[in-house]
């Protein structure tokens, strides 16, 4: 079963973050083994758009050598929907070029959620999203 764990302060990390970005678009990698997140990479959007991301090139180079080179898998995209639900868009699905877990944050009622999602085959399915810790 697909899932991913993290911890609170992995989630408030990506919570401050999407939220400081905001109203552009957020985005970053999830690093980590078995499902278990070891690091949190923000990545610059180089969209700057509010309704799309496009990492930066070499920011996304730099994250994933830092993924392989602490001996971890990338587990996760994150991204944001500052205008939106925290659910995949047609883009988001048809864009979904890695084998990952996509989180995508939105602000629910007054504070920022997110929801985790496996995309195959222009489906997207949700999965658990377990944060641990106080």
């Amino acid at each position: 079963m697909r899932h991913l764990t993290l911890s609170r302060t992995q989630w408030e990390q990506m919570r401050d973050y999407v939220e400081a970005q905001a109203p552009l678009e957020a985005c970053g990698l999830l690093g980590g083994r078995d499902g278990v997140v070891k690091t949190v990479i923000p990545v610059k959007n180089a969209a700057h758009s509010p309704v799309r991301f496009r990492m930066d090139p070499l920011e996304q180079l730099r994250a994933f050598e830092q993924i392989e080179s602490d001996g971890m898998d990338l587990l996760a995209i994150f991204h944001s929907h500052p205008c939106g639900p925290a659910v995949p868009s047609p883009t988001d699905i048809a864009e979904a070029y890695y084998e990952v877990i996509q989180v995508i944050w939105s602000p629910g009622e007054g504070e920022w959620l997110a929801h985790a999602f496996w995309i195959e085959s222009g489906h997207a399915a949700e999965v658990p999203l377990i944060v641990t810790g106080v």
